[in-house]
């Protein structure tokens, strides 16, 4: 399974809130040249989490993005049905009713997968990130 561009950044993005998180607002501009991105490409990015109420924006020219609530609360799930959506990984196009009794078959099995995956990211947070990162220092 192969996540878009959007949700790599998303996820840094909201690793670098976090880490200012008793600071003031974190610029656009500030977020995008840590990544090598473009300002105006991030802040799309950056207007679904905010959306998602992950984080919240203050405009103006000392504005900026900050996080909602607790790095531990925020999850990578929450971060990635942010950016992607909660569509599921697959939608069986076959109608083969005698062989799949009413059912696809080959959508249960990823099915299965995808819940599988959503409670190991629904358990790994922004917060563990950071832990993680100062333990490193």
């Amino acid at each position: 399974m192969k996540y878009s561009k959007a949700t790599n950044y998303a996820l840094h993005s909201m690793v670098h809130l976090a880490m200012e998180s008793d600071r003031e607002a974190v610029r656009v501009e500030d977020l995008a040249s840590r990544q090598h991105l473009s300002s105006s490409y991030l802040s799309k990015i950056l207007t679904k989490l905010s959306k998602a109420g992950l984080i919240t924006s203050t405009p103006g020219v000392n504005g900026g993005y900050q996080l909602l609530g607790s790095p531990d609360s925020c999850s990578f799930l929450d971060i990635i049905q942010a950016v992607e959506g909660q569509e599921a990984m697959l939608n069986c196009t076959m109608t083969h009713e005698s062989t799949h009794h009413h059912e696809c078959l080959i959508e249960n099995a990823i099915s299965e997968a995808e819940v599988k995956m959503q409670e190991v990211l629904a358990q790994k947070t922004i917060g563990d990130i950071l832990k993680e990162v100062h333990a490193r220092h």
